[in-house]
């Protein structure tokens, strides 16, 4: 069981853990296929993230930033080294990693409510603290109103923030995004990114967070891991010089003009070299 406290500015029993969500990928290398189908995804990986960042990992199509994430939630086992939380060998998935994707993968036979309330009810939590868990989470990502509704009757906006409120509610370390506001329209996105930032700000959770998007991934950071392909691996980590909280306006600022450039840099050197090599 994870030490827990309460959420800052919260009274209703929400928790969240204290200290916990280091993730730590030691000489990480995925490979897939064999011989001359033999894919090497991800090569020679190392990183460490803190407690409580929000980490974005950047990169090419094809770099692999998303087998580098499933290896951190478990659904990927690395070929050689080793991805550990807290100190703890990630073999499989588990509670203490919470996963969003970015295909809502809701239970649409369930309503908003259940869908919250059925990872803490699966976990043997009883059916009183599941719906207690369910109302704050719920409460947290503004869909109170809500709770009743099917996910067919609900925006792709609103469906995400059942799917982050549901992911929450198993009280993770740490959050895992796979580029879960691609599918939404500029204006929405925009919406969701300043939502997620105020939930992380109240949850404390560790937030690693997948995109291809570079304006996202400066805005949402504390650090952008940048990855270069043909094999997978991190080329820069770029730590982003911004203060929070964060709106639309710092999209002004000379430091995010800067990181952004720079990001772009990076990823037009790699996205050429990783073409070129394709067509040697």
């Amino acid at each position: 069981m994870l030490d827990t406290v309460d959420y800052v500015g919260h009274d209703s029993g929400t928790k969240k853990s204290v200290g916990k969500g280091t993730i730590t990928v030691s000489d990480v290398s995925i490979v897939f296929g064999q011989g001359a189908d033999e894919h090497r995804a991800v090569d020679n990986t190392d990183l460490i993230i803190g407690a409580g960042e929000f980490v974005c990992i950047l990169g090419p199509s094809g770099c692999g930033k998303s087998t580098l994430l499933n290896s951190i939630a478990g659904y990927v086992k690395p070929t050689t080294g080793m991805v550990s939380v807290d100190d703890i060998k990630v073999e499989k998935p588990g509670p203490d990693r919470g996963m969003v994707f970015q295909q809502y993968s809701l239970l649409p036979w369930k309503t908003v409510f259940d869908n919250v309330a059925f990872g803490p009810r699966m976990a043997g939590i009883s059916k009183r603290e599941s719906s207690s868990i369910a109302n704050t989470f719920l409460s947290m990502v503004g869909l109170t109103k809500f709770r009743h509704r099917y996910p067919a009757e609900l925006s792709g906006g609103m469906q995400q923030r059942v799917g982050i409120a549901r992911a929450l509610a198993n009280y993770p370390s740490v959050l895992l995004m796979d580029e879960p506001f691609g599918a939404l329209d500029a204006q929405t996105r925009l919406t969701m990114q300043e939502s997620l930032l105020d939930i992380w700000k109240e949850s404390g959770t560790t937030v690693v967070f997948v995109t291809h998007d570079v304006d996202e991934a400066v805005f949402l950071s504390d650090r952008v891991l940048i990855m270069g392909a043909a094999p997978g691996r991190v080329v820069e980590d770029l730590h982003i010089d911004l203060p929070r909280p964060r709106d639309i306006d710092m999209v002004f600022e000379p430091a995010y003009i800067k990181a952004r450039k720079s990001c772009l840099d990076i990823i037009r050197t790699e996205s050429k070299r990783a073409f070129e090599l394709q067509n040697q």
